[in-house]
């Protein structure tokens, strides 16, 4: 565990996907032993309600039992929902909700829909922040919601607001994470969000990595973190060698379905999703299958399934 209450935001926290029933609805019982195995492999919190999460397929009042689920399974450790929404108004009201049911802090986005210029932008990141007390980790994800928050449009934000904690910083671009720390003050965490460019990351000065291929190889993600961290520079390269080509299924459009069918493939889930998004087709779970396999056949010593 390398959280603390000056840096809550530093470790591997698993952007955790959502199982569904059958019929449709959240498996909740699935939900808890899933983020409890989780936990167990040494993960430092827990982020729901991300894009991994399908939170725009949702509705208020399953992202609420999604997090009082969550919030008793980890039973004091840190769940950290993604706060996203149409409007500012809405995406306060969804942070105090999560505050209010005990959430350890929150995961800031930017608006569905619709994208503008800076200064609209950050007045809706400062109403998120400045909705509660808890700490908050800017999200920063040009690729999927069309605004980029560069270095000193983040320091501005975390120098008028002092519990905007942590950045996601997912552009693809690893001098970013160099910008940000050297702009940031040191309270600031930097995590890393696409899962291919963990190492990089780290080694660029990230102190944390918000994990998506977790949710099928959770003690192959802790210690390929730890080992980056702890400048085990070669162990760290034999264990990425061996895990890039499933962590590049998260950096594709159809990550969601395509990890849900790892977790499903690998006995820890599911592979059911909500519409729009459509189960793979026979031709991309083979594809899909043949990487899973490929991996599976190789595991690197010291690492467990």
């Amino acid at each position: 565990m390398t959280t603390s209450p000056s840096h809550p935001f530093r470790g591997v926290f698993p952007a955790i996907t959502t199982p569904f029933n059958a019929d449709g609805s959240v498996d909740h019982g699935f939900l808890r032993e899933h983020a409890r195995w989780m936990m167990a492999a040494g993960c430092d919190g827990m982020i729901p309600l991300g894009s991994l999460g399908e939170t725009n397929t949702l509705e208020h009042d399953e992202k609420m039992a999604v997090l009082e689920t969550l919030v008793d399974a980890l039973d004091g450790k840190p769940v950290i929902p993604g706060i996203a929404s149409l409007s500012t108004a809405g995406g306060v009201r969804l942070a105090q909700a999560a505050r209010d049911v005990g959430c350890g802090g929150l995961m800031a986005l930017p608006p569905y829909v619709y994208t503008s210029d800076w200064r609209e932008m950050k007045a809706h990141m400062a109403a998120l922040v400045a909705a509660t007390e808890l700490p908050v980790i800017l999200y920063n994800n040009p690729g999927a919601y069309r605004t980029d928050f560069l270095a000193p449009q983040i320091a501005e934000l975390a120098g008028e607001h002092a519990n905007l904690r942590g950045v996601k910083e997912s552009s693809g671009d690893v001098r970013r994470v160099t910008a940000l720390r050297a702009i940031l003050p040191e309270s600031v965490d930097i995590l890393v969000g696409l899962d291919d460019a963990i190492v990089e990351g780290v080694a660029a000065g990230a102190t944390g990595w918000i994990a998506g291929l977790i949710n099928a190889y959770p003690a192959e993600s802790v210690r390929l973190f730890e080992l980056a961290r702890d400048g085990r520079a070669m162990e760290a390269a034999e264990l990425y060698r061996w895990f890039l080509p499933l962590l590049r299924l998260d950096v594709v459009n159809k990550f969601v379905q395509l990890i849900k069918f790892v977790q499903e493939e690998t006995g820890h889930g599911s592979a059911r999703v909500r519409a729009p998004r459509l189960e793979l087709t026979d031709a991309e779970k083979a594809e899909a299958r043949a990487v899973i396999e490929a991996a599976s056949g190789r595991v690197p010593v010291g690492v467990g399934a």
